[in-house]
């Protein structure tokens, strides 16, 4: 069981580095802008790739949606052509909210420090 794991995630990062390259290079769609790709998990059949992804540009993320929809097809057919699987995963993508949470919970963490060093420095 450990060994399918293993080929299971290697193929999941195979995917993650030949979308991001796709992203970078080939599709033109300016709704996409810069995205970040921040994990693959796939389907133990190979059926089903779940893609997650975050930008920078947070109050476009229903247009980067739709972008990323509707170049799901045209990505799929090139990683077939890339990687050599029975079977190419359909492409779901999911927005990634744990970068954001976390530079929000990091700015949370050094607002009370400082209101803390203030307040003994008093």
């Amino acid at each position: 069981m450990p060994r399918d794991f293993s080929r299971t995630q290697r193929v999941a990062d195979q995917i993650q580095r030949e979308l991001a390259e796709l992203l970078r290079t080939e599709v033109k769609d300016p709704r996409i802008g810069l995205i970040t790709l921040t994990g693959v998990e796939v389907s133990p059949d190979y059926a089903h790739a779940k893609v997650f992804y975050t930008s920078l540009d947070a109050e476009h993320l229903k247009a980067i949606e739709t972008g990323l929809k509707r170049a799901a097809g045209f990505l799929r057919h090139e990683l077939g052509q890339r990687i050599r699987l029975h079977t190419i995963p359909e492409l779901h993508f999911v927005y990634d909210a744990s970068v954001e949470r976390g530079v929000r919970l990091s700015r949370l963490i050094d607002e009370a420090l400082d209101a803390d060093q203030k307040h003994h420095s008093e």
